[in-house]
């Protein structure tokens, strides 16, 4: 929507995701993050912590599930989402104001550490289980097993006439060559 404030943190979680549902069934996470700013002291010549933010985020859906799933406390991301001011009276009658992050996009940050993606299936469009042969067969499967599970843009095969392996015949090669064509 325009006039949101869309910003991006980078931080570590603070606790695990939690993730509840609403009577209606839909998925929602809320985790805690903190990001902090360092800088370089040059006349100590070390790093010193700023102070740090703390933003409590939600995600919702399919992404919640993946969220809770795949992140765990400690674990430094990468979040992107509508920042959003929520006003509201605490126990004693006093007036509190909070900041909290409306989440679209969320994921590890790979600056020192790996991870592993894993595609997982949307209501009715079947993206399988992580395994590849249910990554490509799941559509095929479901429409009777004669049609071509070209749809899936993850699949191990490169597109037909590609440059970059695939066979200027029309056939297909079973993964990317490295290689340039020149």
């Amino acid at each position: 929507m325009a006039g949101e404030t869309v910003i991006t943190v980078v931080g570590n979680l603070v606790d695990d995701p939690e993730l509840r549902f609403t009577p209606s069934g839909a998925a929602v996470a809320k985790f805690r993050v903190a990001s902090t700013p360092r800088t370089f002291d040059r006349q100590t010549n070390e790093w010193k912590d700023g102070d740090s933010l703390f933003l409590t985020c939600s995600v919702w859906r399919q992404a919640a599930e993946n969220v809770a799933e795949s992140l765990q406390r400690g674990m430094r991301v990468i979040i992107q989402g509508r920042l959003k001011q929520r006003s509201y009276e605490d126990r004693e009658g006093v007036k509190r104001t909070v900041y909290e992050l409306d989440v679209d996009e969320v994921g590890p940050s790979l600056l020192r550490a790996t991870a592993k993606v894993e595609k997982v299936r949307r209501n009715g469009e079947g993206y399988g289980n992580g395994s590849p042969a249910a990554n490509t067969g799941w559509r095929n499967q479901q429409q009777g097993g004669n049609a071509p599970a070209t749809e899936d843009p993850w699949a191990n095969q490169a597109p037909a006439g590609d440059p970059w392996g695939g066979s200027a015949q029309g056939g297909q090669a079973s993964t990317y060559s490295d290689e340039p064509p020149f």
